[in-house]
């Protein structure tokens, strides 16, 4: 490790231990890097500005964001939780269910664990408490661990910045990302239902079949949204930019004329938040353009290929090994930092061991989302105790049984990747 590296790697962890935004720390260890380096510090400039008009699937991710406030804004998110109660609150453990379907719905719209959370976290767990039904931390835990759904269904904004730094197809990820996902919702009903009978929760009065097509119609036009995506992507009609922008226009379209929800002031409102937390998630980008920068010329990417290359390390070890490592960053970095920063160093490797890049892209924005979850700083169970006043320890508490299944999905979807690859196979994916 070069001189220059060091004091990068040591201004980024010295600032981000002090709370400066990750963002912000990694651009100023950056710039110390080209500083010391004897590199023109217009470079990091440059860097920017290069990335950014050389990415155009990043015009995505401001898009994916505007569609998820824009439901959270309107009553999308009431409609699908009334069509989602409907078909399983019935059953043992209802409103658990009803909270990892919801989420599988709402996934395939808003590509943000944080947006699902807080979208329908609050409305959720205030219906699974009222009356002491459930525990409070029991209903924040399974809130939490049904939002890591949010980001592996297409769309998914990770997956989109996976693509940028990896060059793998964003339709293949996109369709790769589903099967993933189903298995993520059917452990966490699983363990639901389980938990459920163990502590004997009450049965919810199940709402007459007869309201179900109703409800179904009611919810229909915001349920299309993931099907009009792919058709898009897949039916040649988009690139996925283009249908990011269609997913923010059919949100608008939906909550703004079909159902009458959004006000012109409510729609400014979404905006600003909109373009706050693009703003803050392209600072990160930005600080990750110039980072890979100084990652490339001092050829650490090359360096670990060689290492493991020479050690003749099997592929399945060299996934584990890598799971472990980026579970354990989970718990203290956020997805973004972990797909743009942790994440290109090990593309060469997986080049040289014939790992599928669409495979490993998945099992990566799995891991980062189980990571959200993962105490004690999981950014998930920190947005639920905001929005719900629910103290940590209650949610802490109840969220590692979830935790274990959702590990267990992982270390299936490594051994067996025909999980993960089956769909795009299907749609002519060659990997």
């Amino acid at each position: 490790m070069s001189f220059e590296l060091l004091i990068c790697l040591v201004t980024i962890f010295a600032l981000a231990g002090i709370g400066t935004p990750i963002g912000y720390s990694i651009l100023l260890g950056s710039v110390a890097y080209l500083g010391f380096a004897g590199l023109d510090v217009a470079l990091a400039g440059e860097k920017i500005l290069q990335g950014f008009y050389k990415s155009t699937i990043l015009l995505a991710v401001p898009l994916f964001i505007v569609a998820a406030n824009i439901m959270n804004a309107g009553t999308i998110t009431d409609r699908l939780l009334s069509f989602c109660v409907a078909a399983v609150g019935r059953f043992r453990g209802g409103l658990g269910h009803v909270n990892v379907v919801a989420s599988l719905i709402f996934s395939g719209m808003s590509g943000s664990a944080v947006a699902d959370a807080a979208g329908i976290g609050k409305i959720i767990i205030g219906m699974m408490t009222k009356d002491g039904r459930y525990s409070r931390g029991y209903a924040a835990a399974i809130t939490a661990a049904s939002a890591t759904i949010g980001p592996i269904i297409p769309p998914s904004i990770p997956i989109v910045l996976y693509a940028l730094v990896s060059k793998a197809s964003i339709g293949s990820l996109f369709l790769a990302g589903i099967l993933p996902g189903l298995i993520m919702g059917i452990v966490l009903m699983a363990m639901n239902y389980y938990i459920a009978r163990k502590r004997k929760f009450a049965l919810e009065e199940p709402i007459p079949l007869r309201e179900l097509p109703s409800k179904t119609a009611n919810a229909f036009p915001a349920l299309l949204m993931p099907a009009i995506l792919l058709y898009g992507i897949y039916g040649g009609v988009t690139t996925p930019t283009e249908a990011a922008a269609v997913a923010a226009f059919y949100a608008l379209f939906l909550a703004a004329l079909f159902y009458r929800a959004l006000s012109a002031k409510r729609l400014y409102q979404v905006f600003v938040d909109s373009a706050r937390s693009s703003a803050s998630v392209g600072v990160v980008i930005g600080g990750a353009f110039i980072l890979n920068f100084i990652v490339i010329q001092e050829q650490i990417p090359q360096a670990i290929s060689s290492v493991l290359e020479e050690s003749h390390i099997h592929p399945i070890i060299f996934l584990i090994a890598v799971n472990l490592l980026i579970l354990f960053l989970g718990c203290l970095l956020d997805a973004t930092t972990i797909i743009l920063v942790i994440v290109p160093l090990f593309i060469p490797t997986c080049n040289a061991l014939g790992i599928d890049l669409v495979h490993f892209g998945i099992l990566v924005v799995v891991n980062s989302m189980i990571g959200l979850i993962t105490p004690p700083y999981g950014i998930l169970l920190f947005v639920i105790n905001a929005v719900t006043d629910i103290p940590l320890r209650e949610i802490i508490k109840e969220i590692w049984a979830f935790l274990a299944v959702l590990v267990l999905a992982l270390l299936f979807m490594i051994l067996v990747p025909d999980v993960v690859l089956w769909l795009p196979r299907v749609f002519g994916y060659q990997g």
